[in-house]
């Protein structure tokens, strides 16, 4: 039994409920917008499900910006004092400084919960993708799967290359639309939601070069991976670009472009 089963068990239980709902009200079983929609349902029930972990990384880095001045005036204090009571001293006084803040004990750990799911998700639509039942997918919901088409395309597919050039029109456009959405929420949202201040300049850089190296990546994969996983890839990616949106305009870190941005548009108003 494979770590992830649990997990990919109950996401495959949405995709066929929502499948089943659409069904419902009409939808044809086997078309690949009844699959696709559901497709999209899984995204927006997991995407608020994770709602709090995103909230609770908002909140950290709102408070890991207040509290960035003063850890940085207690860094320079404490430069040249290496011996061990200063460096007992020191720590004391990161966590006063934090506790202040209301910087939470637990850092980044409650974002890393999101990992599990998004594996699980992948191997979910590849493994239906590859013809392989998975919890309440069952033989028939996977052989519906595999038939359904976007275009003409089966949601099953992999690769660029395909049946002509309508193949390549599919799976390039979902794949070029998914790299669009993640390289604008990197480079005008996320970024600029950033303080790159106190970073040594090599990873300043790295973040820099993050968003073109993300989007690149996602066409390389993308001729890897079945329709269907695309399709969720571009959904997902959707509801990152509104989500750091609103983190974005509302939000923001303080010492931030972001923040600076908010509070000349506040000064000026």
């Amino acid at each position: 039994m494979h770590l992830l089963d649990p997990i990919s068990s109950v996401l495959a239980a949405i995709v066929a409920s929502a499948h089943f709902g659409l069904t419902t009200l009409g939808a044809d079983p086997a078309a690949g917008t009844t699959w696709l929609l559901s497709i999209a349902a899984v995204v927006i029930v997991v995407r608020l499900a994770l709602l709090p972990v995103v909230v609770h990384g908002v909140r950290l880095a709102r408070a890991s910006g207040r509290a960035r001045p003063e850890l940085r005036a207690l860094a320079r204090r404490f430069r040249d004092r290496t011996d061990p009571d200063s460096m007992r001293e020191y720590l004391r006084e990161r966590r006063r400084i934090a506790g202040d803040h209301g910087v939470p004990r637990l850092g980044c750990l409650p974002l890393l919960v999101q990992l599990p799911i998004w594996l699980a998700l992948y191997h979910l639509l590849a493994n239906a993708a590859a013809g392989t039942p998975v919890g309440a997918l069952d033989a028939g919901l996977v052989a519906s799967l595999g038939g359904a088409t976007l275009l003409g395309v089966s949601l099953a597919e992999r690769g660029y290359l395909g049946a002509g050039w309508t193949h390549l029109g599919v799976v390039g456009g979902i794949a070029v639309m998914t790299a669009l959405l993640a390289f604008v929420t990197q480079r005008y949202l996320v970024a600029s939601n950033t303080v790159l201040a106190d970073l040594p300049e090599v990873m300043a850089r790295t973040q820099q070069l993050m968003p073109a190296v993300s989007a690149i990546g996602l066409i390389v994969v993308g001729g890897a991976v079945p329709v269907a996983l695309l399709a969720y890839w571009a959904c997902n990616g959707l509801w990152t670009l509104a989500q750091s949106a609103v983190v974005w305009r509302w939000f923001p870190t303080p010492g931030s472009p972001a923040a600076e941005r908010r509070a000349g548009a506040q000064g000026s108003a």
